[in-house]
């Protein structure tokens, strides 16, 4: 649960709409707008020319997803010419990915990617400061330090040398300061400190830690007296960084970046590097684990004076700052409504000389995901959920006028520079690759072609969304995807997919977890609904899942499985299994007590079992206390009211029980329980435990076996061929 929304901050002329053929063209999964005339088409994100099979066409598989280039944060040159990204690409030998660093210069009409780090070398966050130098980081050395790269090529220069590894770290716009972030004990004075008292409690023979306040552990990690704190250090003529940085969140007791999400999106220096402005949730002002309060603080860079809270007055969440070109402006998001994690981001302007804030695009009911100035400061590029897809959007700063820029996908990254704008996009048949939008009302040109080979002969389902009446029968919207190999007259099996989240959403975008290519290469087709809760249609629709777990989600995907059967006949509804993870994996156990009736079978992963027994042992408390009113002593009826263990004597359907021991959100008891209701009743069952996963599987080796078992357990209940 928790969808990572209070630690998600990334991130020229303004834009105009780009022509609606373009997007129809290069980019979208088709959307239907009239029930009774399906309009069917491929996505188009990857090449034309990889639809054309080099072999035998196949359907898509995990060994083909564990396999992908994957392209992520791209960042531009102050002058315009060169993009440089990171490559994630898989190791399956070691059983890891590897990031490196390519570029790819952006005046050379379909130029070539070009690697800059050695081959095998990890490396993350490239920046460039405004002279156009690059940074990333690297544990090269054998700890994680900052590093300054030539486009030109040549062997990388060490820039910080310190006694701790890097977390995060940014680099001011003239390139003299640098901020870091390290893992130490608040009580040190030094970095020094930190490192011999963890060299102590090292060859110390006794292992136990005594605890005084919750938040004793975190997503999957458990705490150790340390914080994570922000630094700030100079850089020499000599390009160094050297002596002990300042710390610049000194007094605070707090995490920043933020856990367990948390990067350089959390803090910026001003324009002229004086100041540094960070994100941070003062434990000593509040409950850590039932509040949402974080804040932005701004401190010196020489540490003259403590931190300042410039958010005090809101109780809710306030994060992802980014300050305006000139300098004057401090933009971030903000939520209203204290312990609600998904409530609206409200985009929020600072002038930091006067103080005063006002909210941008107040009447915009979406919630902003990333903010990114324009190069002249008089718009913000904005992405946000939208029905089932994550466009691009403008904002004009002084009218609050909201214009859409792109099409159907999701924009997942965006940075801006002389060129225009580069943002990565991904859709439902297509992983990320890049984009340029060059200039008022010009196509988006596509940049890099990275897995191009490896998919030449794949070919994907065809993805197609419609809509029904769902609870109180307003407008719910939901996808339909095809088995590859999808022929007229025949009737196929069905994966019938429940998101997570539960404020989230499932829709045009890629996945690398729950993909739903990976089931239509399997044979199967697939539905999955955007069910009250979910993110992109209004505020209140997201609001309306709280306190109604069971309820208005049920019916909505009652509702929706019935409008897929009654529109698409080649969906055998009985042979279809249903299955979720997290909140999802909470309504697979749900459904299995109060709606069991069309199911064959039932994959539930790391989902909620006992809602009591889940709020005494999770970790973000925030979370429960809202979604059911209250702490459970104070609020029992409503955490009982759709509480899955009360119905376990109704179960009757075979269910495949998934679970990670490093999962502490939806911790591993909640699995076991799951198993043992099951087994006790004597219901086909079978438990996937993975001793080193968390909330998410993410060693290849286990996602491999997680897709094979998952897709066995589907095909033997459906006997699928």
């Amino acid at each position: 649960m928790n969808r990572q929304i209070l630690s998600m901050h990334l991130l020229a002329p303004a834009l105009a709409t780009l022509f609606a053929a373009v997007f129809t063209a290069d980019i979208a999964v088709a959307q239907r707008t009239d029930a009774a005339v399906p309009t069917w088409q491929a996505a188009a994100n990857h090449d034309a020319a990889a639809d054309q099979t080099a072999g035998e066409p196949r359907g898509f598989n995990v060994h083909d997803l564990v396999a992908l280039e994957r392209v992520a944060d791209p960042q531009l040159a102050p002058e315009g010419d060169t993009v440089v990204y990171t490559l994630r690409q898989t190791d399956l030998q070691a059983d890891r990915g590897v990031t490196g660093l390519w570029a790819l210069d952006l005046g050379t009409e379909r130029a070539t990617p070009r690697r800059l780090s050695a081959e095998g070398e990890g490396w993350s966050s490239p920046r460039f400061d405004e002279e156009g130098r690059l940074y990333a980081t690297s544990a090269r050395g054998g700890s994680n330090q900052v590093w300054r790269l030539n486009l030109a090529g040549g062997e990388p220069e060490q820039v910080s040398d310190f006694p701790l590894p890097v977390a995060s770290y940014g680099i001011s716009r003239d390139g003299s300061r640098l901020a870091v972030a390290f893992d130490v004990f608040l009580d040190c004075d030094s970095l020094a400190c930190t490192v011999e008292r963890l060299e102590q409690r090292n060859q110390d023979q006794a292992s136990g830690h005594i605890y005084e306040s919750l938040f004793v552990r975190h997503w999957d990690s458990w705490k150790d007296g340390r914080r994570m704190q922000l630094f700030v250090a100079s850089i020499g003529e000599d390009g160094k960084a050297s002596g002990e940085p300042v710390r610049v969140s000194q007094g605070l007791n707090g995490d920043v970046p933020t856990r367990p999400f948390g990067g350089d999106g959390d803090f910026a220096f001003s324009a002229g590097g004086q100041n540094i402005y960070f994100v941070l949730r003062d434990a000593d002002a509040a409950i850590e684990p039932a509040s949402t309060n974080l804040d932005i603080w701004q401190a010196p860079v020489d540490g003259s004076a403590p931190p300042l809270n410039l958010t005090a007055a809101n109780e809710g969440s306030d994060f992802a700052p980014v300050v305006s070109p000139d300098g004057w402006t401090l933009a971030y998001l903000s939520m209203a409504r204290p312990g609600f994690e998904a409530d609206r981001h409200r985009i929020m302007l600072r002038d930091l000389a006067s103080g005063e804030v006002r909210e941008l695009a107040a009447d915009w009911d979406r919630s902003a995901n990333t903010l990114a100035f324009a190069a002249d400061g008089k718009t913000l590029y904005v992405t946000a959920n939208e029905r089932g897809q994550n466009p691009l959007f403008a904002i004009d700063i002084e009218s609050g006028q909201v214009k859409r820029l792109t099409g159907p996908g999701h924009v997942a990254g965006v940075t801006v520079g002389e060129a225009g704008i580069v943002h990565g996009l991904h859709d439902l048949s297509a992983p990320t690759d890049l984009y340029l939008l060059a200039g008022d009302g010009d196509a988006p040109r596509r940049l890099t072609r990275h897995n191009r080979e490896r998919l030449a002969d794949v070919r994907f389902g065809p993805a197609e969304q419609f809509h029904f009446p769902g609870w109180n029968d307003e407008t719910v919207h939901a996808y339909v995807v095809k088995p590859w190999n999808f022929e007229e007259g025949q009737r196929y099996p069905v994966a019938f997919i429940i998101h997570g989240g539960p404020q989230g959403s499932m829709g045009n975008g890629w996945h690398y977890r729950w993909n739903p290519q990976t089931y239509a290469g399997a044979g199967f087709a697939v539905v999955f609904v955007d069910f009250h809760g979910s993110t992109g249609y209004g505020q209140a629709f997201t609001d309306s899942i709280s306190g109604d777990w069971g309820g208005k989600p049920l019916e909505d995907l009652q509702k929706g499985w019935a409008a897929a059967l009654e529109r698409y006949d080649w969906l055998d509804g009985e042979r279809a299994c249903a299955l979720g993870a997290s909140y999802g994996g909470y309504m697979v156990n749900w459904i299995a007590g109060v709606w069991n009736e069309p199911w064959k079978c039932l994959v539930n992963h790391n989902g909620v079992f006992d809602n009591r027994a889940m709020y005494f042992s999770t970790e973000e408390l925030w979370f429960v206390e809202w979604e059911h009113g209250g702490e459970y002593w104070n609020s029992a009826e409503q955490h009982e009211k759709h509480n899955p263990v009360n119905h376990v004597g109704d179960w009757q359907v075979p269910m495949l029980v998934v679970q990670g021991e490093k999962d502490f959100r939806i911790p591993v008891t909640q699995g076991l329980s799951t198993f043992t209701a099951l087994q006790r009743q004597g219901i086909p069952s079978q438990l996937l435990y993975f001793p080193d996963e968390n909330h998410w599987v993410l060693k290849p080796a286990n996602l491999v076996m997680w897709h094979d078992t998952v897709n066995g357990w589907l095909q033997r209940w459906t006997q699928a061929q």
